[in-house]
């Protein structure tokens, strides 16, 4: 089984309007809401490859009920620490020039009794589980290295993936990770460099390496993924889809390579499967993973090269 844990969940709300103009009144085309954070996604799309998962995490009580909703939905057995307070919600405004205007709530705050309340659970939960996935954000009254005082909780012999960038990734590190897997802008702000071709990520990927990663997936967006582990290196292209949504692609690849690497897959095949999921999520416009028939699909036509 796989723990994930979601530190910031929030509600993404899509609204199209005409046009967007600041002091006028509009009136909405569609809406589309979204009960999300990075850790669930995960969850979802492990659910969705009819493997074992588990979702933790923080949630909130007045509006957490709709998140217990979606999961039940989806299959996923989950156990929250709750706090007072509602989750909160981002907002993302599409005008008919294709213009994207994002308006981004705030977390509300969780004290250090329920972090440290979290952190017992999670103690409990993953001595079960054969990997933990820790991806996101954090809460107001959190600091970075919290990455790895959760870590830190997760028992000898227990997989570690994490998907994050900055402090919070060398925080992470520090505990030795099996797999991280950011993409390029956040390697970029990590490392505080930039990363013009593919032997600078592979370098930037090493470096993430020597502070503590067995192996490294960064993903290049619609250009598809490298890994390495510091000795091999493979890139898989994508194929080309007709792309929807973005919302919950990371979150996609990470699922199924979390499951990849959980069955003892190979380099190739965590590339491979992280690959055809992300993929396969883009082309669903109306929800936060992917379909496992398109991902199997997908993954029946991609191929990897060393470079």
């Amino acid at each position: 089984m796989i723990l994930t844990i979601c530190l910031s969940p929030c509600i993404d709300v899509n609204v199209e309007v005409d046009s967007l103009n600041v002091g006028m009144s509009h009136k909405i085309i569609s809406k589309r809401i979204f009960f999300t954070g990075k850790a669930l996604n995960v969850a979802i799309g492990i659910a969705r490859l009819k493997s074992s998962v588990f979702a933790t995490g923080f949630m909130y009580e007045i509006n957490g009920g709709q998140f217990e909703q979606e999961l039940h939905r989806e299959g996923v057995p989950y156990k929250f620490v709750w706090n007072k307070g509602r989750v909160r919600e981002n907002y993302k405004f599409i005008d008919r020039k294709s213009m994207l205007t994002e308006v981004d709530d705030i977390s509300p705050e969780v004290n250090a009794e329920k972090q440290a309340e979290l952190i017992e659970l999670i103690k409990k939960l993953s001595a079960d589980c054969e990997a933990v996935v820790i991806s996101g954000g954090l809460t107001k009254g959190m600091t970075p290295d919290y990455y790895g005082k959760i870590l830190s909780a997760v028992p000898v012999g227990v997989k570690k993936i994490v998907d994050t960038e900055g402090e919070r990734l060398i925080s992470a590190l520090k505990c030795g990770v099996d797999l991280a897997k950011p993409n390029v802008d956040e390697l970029e702000r990590t490392l505080n460099r930039k990363l013009k071709n593919k032997s600078d990520m592979i370098a930037g990927c090493n470096e993430i390496i020597s502070k503590g990663a067995k192996r490294v997936l960064l993903s290049l967006g619609k250009n598809g993924a490298i890994i390495t582990d510091g000795s091999t290196n493979l890139y898989c292209k994508s194929v080309n889809v007709a792309m929807n949504s973005t919302l919950g692609a990371g979150d996609g690849m990470v699922a199924a390579a979390s499951d990849a690497l959980v069955k003892g897959g190979s380099l190739e095949d965590i590339l491979k499967c992280g690959v055809a999921a992300g993929t396969a999520a883009v082309t669903l416009p109306d929800t936060i993973s992917f379909n496992k028939n398109k991902y199997d699909e997908i993954l029946s036509t991609l191929t990897v090269k060393e470079i």
